[in-house]
């Protein structure tokens, strides 16, 4: 499982140019799933983000997690993660999930985060635009 987070001031995503996900402040979750994840791989994942000190305190470090400040997330299910580009500049994308499998854990991955914190999403498998003012920037890449 790789995930790409971004700190967010603000974001949207659009599908067929319809806002259909968008938060204040918090994150935007890119989320990729490979051959071999699970629920376990899942929840370590989840209370890695959950507990990431990357928002400021009062004296303007950062050391404060989303659930510390009540925030909320955008995730986005995001395949690309697992691009490979050792035998050309065509990616293969071979380490990824199938669609069904990731559908399932993607639904999941939301569905246990959102017991913590407010989750908007896009549309599993669709083409969106997302909307992102990344704040500080922050961008922060977990695997597992």
């Amino acid at each position: 499982m790789r995930v790409l987070i971004q700190r967010s001031k603000n974001s949207y995503v659009k599908v067929k140019n319809k806002i259909i996900g968008k938060i204040d402040e918090g994150f935007v979750i890119f989320v990729g799933f490979k051959v071999n994840d699970n629920i376990e791989v899942i929840n370590k994942m989840i209370e890695k983000i959950l507990n990431l000190r990357i928002f400021n305190d009062n004296n303007k470090l950062m050391n404060e997690s989303i659930l510390m400040q009540k925030k909320s997330v955008l995730s986005i299910s995001q395949f690309t993660l697992y691009a490979d580009t050792k035998k050309g500049n065509r990616p293969s994308y071979k380490e990824a999930l199938n669609y069904q499998d990731a559908q399932k854990l993607y639904n999941y991955f939301n569905e246990k985060l959102s017991k913590y914190v407010n989750v908007e999403t896009g549309i599993f498998g669709e083409d969106m635009e997302v909307h992102i003012i990344n704040d500080g920037p922050v961008t922060i890449f977990l695997e597992r």
